[in-house]
């Protein structure tokens, strides 16, 4: 009776994990060198209530070596805060497996960057609907 309460307990712990990987929802937006792709995670994506910046998260994923895009501690990528009226970006943060992930606390008072156009023509046109946060 034991096993069998711990198999269940088991099951129930790795569907719990797959659910909240299925969660992410990446929408690619653009290719990159060598067959990468480019995609953002449209389920973190929201509105930062101080700046009004659109903040997204980013992945990088290479399909040809089935590796999809995906969050801190298994993908690799960033984390932006958009100006869509401007077309800039302040970098709040970059993460990768070997290294842990942390959101400068400083964001925003960095000094933003051109922001990649296939980005913010992706993310934008949707920022009215996104959470703010």
């Amino acid at each position: 009776m034991r096993r069998a309460i711990a198999l269940a307990a088991l099951i129930a712990l790795s569907a719990a994990a797959t659910a909240a990987t299925a969660a992410e929802t990446w929408k690619k937006y653009a290719d990159g060198d060598n067959g990468t792709e480019w995609s953002y995670n449209t389920d973190y994506s929201y509105k930062d209530k101080q700046t009004g910046r659109v903040v997204v998260m980013k992945a990088i994923s290479k399909p040809s070596a089935n590796i999809a895009p995906s969050g801190p501690g298994t993908g690799v990528g960033f984390v932006e805060a958009l100006d869509c009226d401007q077309g800039n970006s302040l970098l709040m943060g970059a993460y990768k497996p070997s290294a842990e992930f942390a959101i400068n606390p400083e964001w925003r008072n960095g000094t933003p960057k051109k922001a990649e156009p296939e980005l913010i023509a992706a993310v934008c046109p949707t920022a009215g609907k996104l959470p703010v946060k």
